[in-house]
């Protein structure tokens, strides 16, 4: 099983990485190679701390409240297709707070920040988290999984949809705009998470969801009517190429944090709003 997983993963990570290159959503202003490199000396770490640590306490947990018959889903007896379905939707509407919590807690959003400050988006920025946020996570996780009680063919099945979701979302890939929108009503798509790594703090503060787009909808965190060559993608504070250097990533949430929202020259990034559609209209 894991193998296969790891598979999946790995197999879906390396088609978009092909197709973003022929099928580019938005113009990449830093050099490539630079970025994929950092990245991926973050990621080393990352997938070190998740699979020897977030993993392990996760399939332990789950193992737990399935002897012991703990958690929210275990209160009534249910078919097991509604428990898979339940469990499945809590899992990412959890993910849709926690997400929502690393950017609101000012803790929690240093760390986070590390995954921001990448000055593009494309399928590397999926694997660029600071191990540290990777490694507290897990705190969260035991929380999640205990609390849902969900089965481990819940927990695997969406382990391996979370993950192939955060590639797709990260990918730079252009999809065409009609079949994005359609996309679009059930999933989180590129066009959606670029906007959620915009430079201008509403937009960055918006579009939350993991898996499934409407937590948004819900929340009334969505916002969609951003072109995505209007979007500059990062962290104003943190726009200088100094910034994203691999060791300063590594201390930057220990380091006395800048004005996130502010450019190195004073200037705070805005937008005025298009009055020409809904904020819940997917643009080109």
């Amino acid at each position: 099983m894991r193998i296969a997983f790891i598979t999946i993963a790995v197999s879906m990570f390396l088609i978009l990485l092909i197709l973003q290159q022929r099928w580019p959503l938005r113009q990449l202003t830093h050099p490539w190679l630079k970025r994929v490199v950092i990245n991926i000396y973050l990621a080393i770490p990352m997938f070190l701390v998740a699979a020897l640590l977030v993993r392990p306490v996760g399939w332990h947990t789950v193992s737990w409240s399935t002897q012991h018959a703990f958690g929210l889903l275990r209160l009534i007896a249910l078919p097991g297709w509604l428990q898979f379905i339940l469990g499945f939707l809590l899992l990412d509407l959890s993910f849709y707070y926690w997400h929502w919590l690393n950017h609101r807690v000012p803790l929690l959003w240093r760390f986070h920040n590390v995954h921001h400050v990448d000055p593009d988006l494309d399928v590397t920025t999926s694997i660029r988290f600071h191990v540290i946020e990777v490694g507290y996570s897990t705190f969260f996780r035991l929380l999640q999984i205990s609390l849902i009680g969900i089965n481990p063919l819940t927990f695997i099945v969406y382990e391996l949809f979370f993950q192939l979701s955060t590639f797709f979302q990260h990918s730079n890939l252009r999809l065409p705009i009609s079949f994005e929108r359609i996309l679009n009503k059930l999933l989180v798509t590129p066009r959606m998470h670029g906007i959620h790594h915009s430079q201008i703090k509403r937009e960055l503060n918006s579009n939350f969801s993991v898996v499934f787009s409407f937590w948004d909808r819900c929340h009334n965190t969505l916002r969609l009517n951003i072109a995505q060559q209007e979007i500059k993608i990062g962290v104003p504070g943190y726009d200088l190429p100094a910034a994203n250097h691999f060791w300063h990533l590594l201390i930057l949430p220990f380091m006395r944090q800048r004005d996130y929202w502010r450019l190195p020259n004073g200037k705070l990034p805005q937008r005025s709003e298009d009055q020409s559609k809904p904020v819940t209209f997917l643009r080109e």
